[in-house]
């Protein structure tokens, strides 16, 4: 790495704008190798911050009615004046801000960047402080261009920025020249976590694996990673799914875990709240129980499927049926419902047992997976007979009568994975539903839509693909009115999933599998 001035806010934008008018993953990787080569070591980080929307500062306390403010209070600078370290200073102390006042302070802290920022510095930070920047330079592209920038094996990237959560860090590390095969999973720093791709039915996913299988409750809850720094006791943090510290928001969860037996500890698992009878409420019940520490009647209940580590050996390399040995000693009753069986007979019945207590089906794991971080594979595969599909908004249609003035109907897109994200065709359209939106939902999305928008007509907003919302459906059918070639039949929303990102979302080829099985 070399610099012999400070990097300007105003080169990132300009790199980020090229890479995200480049169709080519190669021209992609070639501009963020070129921009990663020119930075100071103490840049890298902020700039991997600024291009991913992904800070080193984690949580900013920043909305986006704040950011919409913003521009009501000083025009645009006509020229950049802005650095890198002066940005990064900045997000500093938005994130040291807190208590009474904090509000006011923030909004200073905004002002003064925003006094000095162009407007596309403004469209760019906007993104970064809302953790919604979609320029084409996903961490996957970004990972391709610190292998090059710093001529290291791509792999080795890839497992560092898993194992450490940070691709920042990763990126400095390897343009340092620091060991990238020295990284391992450290207490306190969170994982990516695994992910299940899906299955028609629980004897299905029993066949497709070789050999016995863990067959569990599949909640419809929120993901967390709860690591403990020692024995009973010891300070405890809380992730959510997308690595966020939430320890603050769900203390039940920590004072739990804290008298758990052993010693270190980082747990994969579920929460979510019950009702009065001790079943599960709507998932939207428990995301917004995780906005706020409220009233113990409200509290949230953990339940734990995987150990990462424990007393401090790591087990990530571990089969699964080792990890829940460990699992099943260290947490008790508060381990997921599960059976392991071979039998597709017994998993099918255990499948309809979870769906009448009022769950949303099984995830059925191969007991001899290793845990793959970060990845989608066949060794996990969630069984949820009610269709339910995570898509993204693509648009959002004026509504009329009682919904004159706010953006009701929605259009969907799943994924097409042989897009990256970022570039044109990433989503494939597959429907629209204004169905299942309530009033409180209906102000939401007609407030936080037009942060996104790409361009509107005199009918609709559209929008970049980042929102994630979960539609349920009767079924999926031909259709040639979309380009996937499936529409959703009697699509409804169940609920936006802030805990998802875009590439989170449910492939075209998943409810196109969907059509196949009637």
């Amino acid at each position: 790495m070399s610099s012999t001035e400070p990097t300007t806010l105003a080169a990132v934008v300009a790199a980020a704008t090229r890479v995200a008018e480049t169709s080519s993953r190669t021209g992609k990787i070639a501009e963020l190798a070129t921009l990663l080569r020119g930075l100071a070591p103490e840049e890298v980080e902020p700039v991997v911050g600024l291009l991913t929307a992904r800070v080193r500062q984690g949580r900013l306390g920043v909305g986006w009615a704040t950011v919409a403010g913003l521009g009501a209070r000083a025009d645009p600078a006509s020229a950049s004046g802005l650095t890198v370290g002066e940005v990064d200073a900045a997000l500093d102390r938005l994130a040291a801000v807190g208590g009474a006042g904090s509000t006011l302070e923030r909004a200073d802290v905004l002002g003064g960047l925003w006094a000095r920022a162009t407007e596309q510095e403004r469209r760019h930070l906007s993104g970064v402080l809302l953790g919604e920047l979609r320029i084409g330079a996903l961490e996957g592209v970004l990972a391709d261009a610190v292998a090059r920038a710093a001529v290291v094996p791509l792999e080795a990237v890839r497992r560092a920025a898993m194992l450490s959560g940070s691709l920042g860090r990763t990126a400095y590390l390897a343009l340092s020249g620091g060991d990238l095969a020295g990284v391992g999973l450290a207490v306190g720093t969170p994982v990516l976590p695994m992910l299940a791709a899906t299955a028609a039915s629980a004897a299905e996913a029993i066949g497709s694996l070789d050999g016995p299988a863990s067959v569990e409750v599949k909640l419809d809850g929120a993901r967390i990673q709860v690591h403990r720094e020692g024995g009973p006791g010891s300070a405890v943090r809380v992730f959510s799914r997308t690595l966020a510290d939430i320890t603050d928001r769900v203390p039940e969860i920590a004072a739990l875990v804290a008298d758990f037996p052993g010693g270190a500890l980082v747990l994969d698992g579920e929460t979510l709240v019950l009702d009065e009878d001790g079943g599960p409420r709507p998932f939207q019940e428990t995301m917004s129980r995780f906005g706020s520490a409220t009233a113990q009647d409200e509290a949230l209940r953990p339940w734990f499927f995987d150990v990462l580590h424990a007393d401090g050996v790591d087990l990530l390399d571990e089969p699964l049926s080792v990890r829940r040995a460990r699992l099943a000693a260290v947490v008790g009753e508060h381990g997921i419902r599960s059976i392991e069986t071979a039998d597709p007979e017994a998993a099918e019945a255990f499948s309809r047992e979870a769906l009448a207590a009022g769950h949303e089906g099984v995830v059925v794991k191969a007991l001899a997976s290793t845990y793959a971080a970060g990845r989608r594979g066949r060794h996990w595969l969630k069984v949820k007979p009610v269709h339910t599909y995570d898509l993204v908004v693509l648009a959002a249609e004026w509504g009329s009568g009682r919904r004159a003035g706010w953006l009701s109907n929605l259009h969907l897109g799943a994924r097409d994975p042989d897009v990256p994200i970022g570039e044109p065709g990433a989503f494939v359209m597959v429907g629209k539903t204004f169905k299942g939106l309530t009033d409180e939902v209906l102000r939401w999305q007609t407030g936080r839509l037009p942060l996104l928008e790409t361009h509107r007509t005199s009918r609709a907003v559209h929008v970049r693909p980042e929102l994630v919302v979960e539609i349920a459906v009767d079924g999926v059918q031909r259709s040639s009115r979309y380009p996937g070639g499936v529409a959703l039949r009697f699509a409804r929303v169940k609920g936006y999933r802030e805990d998802k990102r875009a590439e989170d979302a449910d492939t075209i080829a998943a409810l196109r599998a969907q059509l196949q099985r009637g």
